[in-house]
C-alpha cells in the first residue's frame, strides 16, 4: 500500500477490515471472559463488569502510547525523515515502559478503592481486586506490544496486529476454563484465573509482534544510539500520548458514574448493563478499525502536506461509519432480548441487559462522528483537541446526566434515554467543528501560510 497516492477509499478498506478483524477478535476475546465469569457467579459478572473501568487505565494508556507513536513516526514516514523514524520508534519504546511503572503502582494501590466507590459489596470487591491486582502485575505486557506495534501501523500494517488477536483469543478460550476452574496440578483460582489466562495471551502477542518489528527493514538500521535517551523526542511523545490516555481515561470516571447510578438497582442490574455492553462493543468494531486507518492515512498525509487527501480520508470515514451503526443499529434493536441470555440465565440480569440494547440500538449512529473526529486530530498531532472532546463526553457528560437524572428520580430507562441525547448533541457539535477546522485552521496547524 502507498498511503500517498492509493485511493483513498481503497486504502480505508484496506487497511480497517484486517483492524476490524482483529478488534473483533479482541473483543471475542473479552466476550469469552464474561461468558466464563457467568458461569462463576452472579456475583463474579458483576466484579467483572465492574472491573472495566479500572482496567480501562491500561487501555488508555495503550492507546495514548500506540497513537503517539503511529502518528509521530507516520508523520516522519510521510516527512521521508528516516532518523526521526527510527528516534521515535526507539523513544516510544522506552516511554512505554516509563508509563507502564506508573500505572503499575495505581492500579495496585487505588483498585480496592474504586469498587467501593462504585457501590460494591465487599464480596464483589474481592472477586474485583483478585482480577485486576493480576492484570496489573503484567501492565507491561501491554504496553510493550502496542509500543512495537505503532510502527506497524504507521506503516498501514494492521494484518500483523489482527493475526495476533486472533491467536489470542483461541489461547483465551483454551486457558480460561483451566484456571478458572482447574485441571491436573493447576488449582481453580475462579476470577483470577481470567486475569492469569490473560497474562499468558500477552505474553505470546508481545514475542509475535517483537519478532515481526525485528524483521522489519526499516527497524534493521536501527542502532544502539537510537536508544540513548534525548529528551526532545520523550518530550514530543508525552505531549501527543498524555493528553489522549488522561482523556480516554475519563472514560473510566464515565464508566463508574454509570455504575453507580444503575447499581441503586442491584447487583444484577449491573451484570445486565455489563453483559449488554460486551455486544455494543463488537458492533463497534468497524468503527475502531475506520479509526485505524484514518490515523495511519491521514498521518502520513499530513506529514507530506496532502490536505485533500487528509480532508477527503475523514468524509470517506464518516459515510462509511454512519451507514454501518445505522444497519447495526436495527439490528440490535431486533435481537435485544436474545444477546444477554448468552450470558446468563437469570431474568432479571437478561431484564436490564435488554432494556439498555433497545437504547443504545438509538445511540450507536453518533458514534462514528466522535470516534472518526477524534482519530482525525490524533493523527494531525492535536492530540490537546482530542484530550477536550474527550473530557467532554467522558467527564462533562456522564456528570450532568448522573445529577439530572438524580434531579428528575429518572429510573434506569430514563437515565439512558438522558444519555443518548447528550450523546447525540456532542456529536453533532463535534461535527461543525471538524469542518469548520478544516476550512479555516488545517493548512495553518503544519506551518504552510
Amino acid at each position: 500500500m502507498n498511503l500517498l497516492n492509493d485511493s483513498i477509499p481503497g486504502l480505508v478498506k484496506k487497511i480497517a477490515i484486517p483492524a476490524s478483524v482483529g478488534t473483533l477478535f479482541q473483543t471475542l476475546y473479552n466476550i469469552v471472559d464474561t461468558f466464563f465469569a457467568g458461569k462463576i457467579s452472579p456475583e463474579a459478572l458483576s466484579a467483572l463488569s465492574k472491573s472495566f473501568p479500572i482496567y480501562f487505565i491500561i487501555i488508555a494508556t495503550s492507546i495514548g502510547v500506540s497513537v503517539a507513536g503511529t502518528s509521530l513516526i507516520g508523520n516522519s514516514i510521510g516527512e521521508n525523515n528516516k532518523k526521526n523514524i527510527l528516534y521515535y520508534f526507539s523513544h516510544i519504546i522506552i516511554y512505554g515502559l516509563i508509563i507502564s511503572i506508573f500505572i503499575t503502582f495505581l492500579g495496585l494501590n487505588y483498585s480496592e478503592k474504586v469498587f467501593y466507590l462504585m457501590g460494591s459489596t465487599s464480596e464483589v470487591t474481592n472477586l474485583g481486586t483478585s482480577y485486576t491486582d493480576t492484570i496489573y502485575y503484567g501492565s507491561i505486557l501491554f504496553i510493550l506490544v502496542v509500543s512495537l506495534n505503532s510502527l506497524l501501523h504507521a506503516e498501514g500494517d494492521t494484518k500483523t496486529y489482527r493475526n495476533v488477536l486472533i491467536i489470542s483469543f483461541f489461547l483465551n478460550i483454551i486457558l480460561n476454563p483451566i484456571f478458572i476452574f482447574g485441571f491436573l496440578f493447576i488449582p481453580a483460582l475462579g476470577v483470577k484465573g481470567i486475569a492469569i489466562a490473560t497474562l499468558i495471551a500477552q505474553f505470546v502477542a508481545f514475542a509475535i509482534i517483537l519478532t515481526k518489528v525485528i524483521l522489519n527493514e526499516r527497524v534493521k538500521e536501527i542502532t544502539k544510539e537510537f536508544f540513548t535517551i534525548k529528551f526532545y523526542y520523550l518530550k514530543n511523545i508525552f505531549f501527543q500520548s498524555m493528553p489522549i490516555t488522561i482523556a480516554i481515561s475519563g472514560y473510566s470516571i464515565a464508566a463508574s458514574i454509570v455504575f453507580t447510578f444503575i447499581g441503586m438497582s442491584g447487583e444484577n442490574a449491573v451484570a445486565g448493563y455489563g453483559a449488554a455492553t460486551r455486544i455494543e462493543q463488537v458492533v463497534l468494531l468497524p468503527i475502531l478499525g475506520i479509526n485505524t486507518a484514518i490515523i495511519s492515512i491521514i498521518s502520513q498525509n499530513f506529514g507530506a502536506k496532502y490536505f485533500d487527501r487528509v480532508k477527503q480520508t475523514y468524509f470517506t470515514s464518516i459515510k462509511y461509519g454512519l451507514f454501518i451503526m445505522a444497519i447495526s443499529g436495527m439490528l440490535v434493536y431486533f435481537t435485544s432480548s436474545i444477546v444477554p441470555s448468552f450470558f446468563s440465565n437469570d431474568p432479571e440480569v437478561i431484564d436490564y441487559g435488554t432494556r439498555y440494547l433497545k437504547i443504545a440500538a438509538f445511540i450507536l449512529p453518533a458514534y462514528p462522528i466522535f470516534f472518526l473526529s477524534n482519530g482525525f486530530f490524533m493523527a494531525l498531532k492535536k492530540s490537546e483537541n482530542a484530550m477536550i472532546i474527550n473530557l467532554l463526553r467522558n467527564v462533562l457528560v456522564p456528570i450532568l446526566v448522573f445529577y439530572l437524572a438524580m434531579y428528575l428520580s429518572a429510573d434506569y430507562n430514563n437515565f439512558f434515554w438522558l444519555w443518548a441525547v447528550f450523546q447525540w448533541a456532542l456529536s453533532l457539535l463535534l461535527l461543525m467543528f471538524v469542518i469548520y477546522f478544516m476550512k479555516y485552521r488545517l493548512e495553518k496547524s503544519s506551518g504552510v501560510t
